[in-house]
């Protein structure tokens, strides 16, 4: 005899235009932090940075940021908790900027545009977006059971399933915004275009193939 499978519980999306930044990491004690504590967290930021400079994303270390800033390695374990907590803080200037385009930005990215339009502009500066950061995108993915919870992923998941709810409404909008979320994933597009070798280009119009076929309209030109 079959079971029935229990409910899933239903997504906590931002349903309206309303701009709220996220951060990727967990920094939202940052306004108040003492000068002296605001201090050492951009020198140990600048020392991430310099190292991801000359070494890449694999030469970030909790003890390598340490020595580089000539800190304790205890200190950039408090700051940042651990070592995806710093990857985290360095890309989070870019996706408060990412975040700010599509909340409120000019359109078709941000409001004003037809919800197919911006899914399909959204769509182009995520490729954009992880393109630039690739590498230390990657290093920074959260584990499994973090990985559809963090607080930025929940944001851009909001602002597709609304999207969605707007375009086709009759639709499992929820399954249909991660199906479209996981063609943005990171590990993804290094797959596709170091490994495969496929231009950006490509990656763009499948994006535009792909909200297609979800939103039943016809691709641009």
């Amino acid at each position: 005899m079959s079971t029935a499978l229990p409910p899933c519980p239903q997504p906590e999306e931002p349903l309206d235009e309303t701009p709220v930044l996220v951060q990727l990491g967990a920094g939202a004690d940052e306004p108040c932090l003492r000068a002296d504590a605001a201090r050492n967290r951009a020198r140990l930021l600048d020392a991430a940075a310099r190292l991801v400079a000359e070494h890449g994303a694999a030469g970030v270390t909790m003890e390598a940021v340490a020595a580089a800033a000539k800190v304790g390695k205890g200190t950039v374990f408090r700051r940042f908790g651990d070592r995806t907590g710093l990857l985290t803080a360095l890309l989070d200037h870019a996706e408060k900027k990412f975040q700010a385009a599509f909340l409120s930005g000019p359109a078709p990215l941000g409001p004003g545009a037809p919800p197919v339009e911006r899914l399909r502009a959204f769509g182009c500066a995520a490729l954009r977006r992880a393109a630039d950061d690739l590498e230390l995108q990657l290093a920074a993915e959260p584990c499994p059971d973090r990985r559809f919870v963090v607080p930025a992923r929940r944001v851009r998941y909001g602002h597709v399933v609304m999207l969605l709810r707007q375009a086709v409404p009759d639709a499992d909008c929820e399954i249909l915004a991660q199906t479209l979320m996981g063609y943005l994933e990171p590990a993804l597009i290094h797959h596709l275009t170091r490994q495969c070798k496929m231009p950006m280009e490509r990656l763009q119009e499948g994006w535009y193939d792909l909200v297609a076929r979800v939103t039943c309209t016809k691709q641009p030109g």
